[in-house]
């Protein structure tokens, strides 16, 4: 199978069933803008460069399409999604609203051993950000946001944010590439972990609405043309 391009990541790959490796390979090319919006994703193409027969190439777009980064049209078969500046907004609309109740209700719940935990995440956001690796840096943004979440202990809102988890990570990820203060973001993480720390919900809950708010800004003013349609 000649899919995997990396050493690093070969033990991995190697226990996941050949779609999630076919799934995985085609959303980190969405991600990192080697398959743009509109782009046709055609199975014997794809099946050829990858190695594998057509099968786990079907299931992978189907994948794909389940988390918002494929569109399958009749007749005119399957193509990379694009998303249009209102479906930003609404999405990001979303994420702000959940993530603002998640914080609010984290601080009734949170402890020391829950605070190191977020902080520990920070330090591995740092480490990444370092190396400029910019799917790490919006994995682990991912793994900061979603503890807080999981913190919260509200299963229903966990459950909606992993199940956009795949388009947000799109924006993360432009957010990634395009930011010029990561390190702001990190901080933005810090001060959250301090408010939590000192009881104080509504300064955590005014944070984590300045984060939002400046990760959408970044990707408007930046990134836009790579996943936004403005038909």
């Amino acid at each position: 199978m000649s899919i995997d391009n990396s050493a690093d990541n070969r033990d991995e790959m190697n226990f996941l069933p050949l779609r999630d490796v076919v799934f995985e390979k085609l959303k980190t090319q969405i991600m990192e803008g080697e398959l743009t919006p509109g782009t046709r994703l055609m199975e014997i193409g794809i099946s050829e460069k990858l190695g594998v027969s057509r099968t786990p190439v079907r299931e992978a777009i189907r994948m794909l399409e389940k988390e918002g980064l494929a569109v399958i049209l009749p007749r005119r078969g399957a193509h990379v999604a694009s998303v249009s500046p209102r479906q930003l907004e609404d999405m990001l609309e979303v994420r702000r609203t959940l993530e603002t109740f998640s914080v609010n209700a984290a601080g009734a719940r949170i402890t020391e051993k829950d605070i190191a935990d977020l902080r520990s995440i920070n330090k591995k956001y740092l480490e990444v950000m370092d190396e400029n690796d910019y799917v790490q840096i919006a994995r682990v943004d991912h793994e900061f946001h979603s503890q807080i979440t999981k913190i919260a202990g509200n299963e229903k809102i966990l459950s909606i944010l992993e199940g956009l988890k795949e388009q947000l990570f799109r924006y993360t990820y432009l957010y990634a590439k395009y930011c010029t203060t990561l390190k702001e973001t990190a901080e933005e993480h810090e001060m959250i972990c301090d408010a939590f720390l000192k009881g104080d919900s509504n300064r955590a809950v005014e944070i984590i609405k300045m984060h939002i708010d400046h990760q959408q800004l970044v990707v408007y003013l930046k990134g836009i043309n790579e996943v936004i349609s403005k038909g």
